[in-house]
């Protein structure tokens, strides 16, 4: 008798959590554009390369070099704009002919009304391609188990101080 009331009670009380939590969850935009903002060189360094083959060049076109992630992400291209998060990860250059990186990024939110939540980003950028998509796996917060794509395109590089932005449009299902 006491069992069965306990059960009882212990699955009304999961349907209500369960229902609270659902009901609390806000819709999410169909699509996000937002910017990153990468130094290659210098004292602030946002990418970094942490290993590759002995003997070899560690680059962007090295075969099986992986480089640490920590990118600002902003709201508008101007490299002077608010950061409303950190784009956190690694790379992996994965194609013998370095014309592939694998990429595994956090975008891990720390402004605004997503502050706290971020969104997994994985997949294989062709790096010579202007227009590169990645698949969005999931999230956390306000973006938990959300399923996409982001589309990637570099808007401005500066060859003197290794600085880019990248532009990246988030597409969610």
């Amino acid at each position: 008798m006491v069992s069965s009331k306990f059960f009882a009670f212990s699955i009304l009380l999961l349907s209500t959590t369960v229902v609270n939590v659902t009901e609390a969850q806000e819709p999410l935009p169909k699509t996000m554009v937002l910017y990153l903002q990468e130094t290659l060189k210098g004292p602030n360094a946002t990418i970094s390369p942490i290993i590759g083959l002995t003997g070899k060049d560690w680059s962007f076109h090295q075969f099986g070099t992986i480089f640490a992630v920590d990118d600002a992400v902003m709201l508008s291209p101007n490299q002077f704009s608010s950061v409303v998060g950190r784009a956190q990860g690694l790379l992996v250059v994965s194609a013998q002919d370095g014309a592939n990186v694998f990429v595994s990024l956090s975008i891990v939110f720390t402004n605004l009304q997503y502050s706290g939540s971020s969104i997994e980003i994985q997949g294989v950028s062709r790096q010579s391609e202007k227009y590169r998509e990645v698949s969005i796996v999931s999230g956390t917060g306000k973006f938990r188990f959300v399923k996409g794509y982001a589309a990637f395109q570099t808007i401005f590089y500066d060859v003197q101080t290794s600085h880019s932005t990248l532009s990246f449009t988030l597409t969610f299902q």
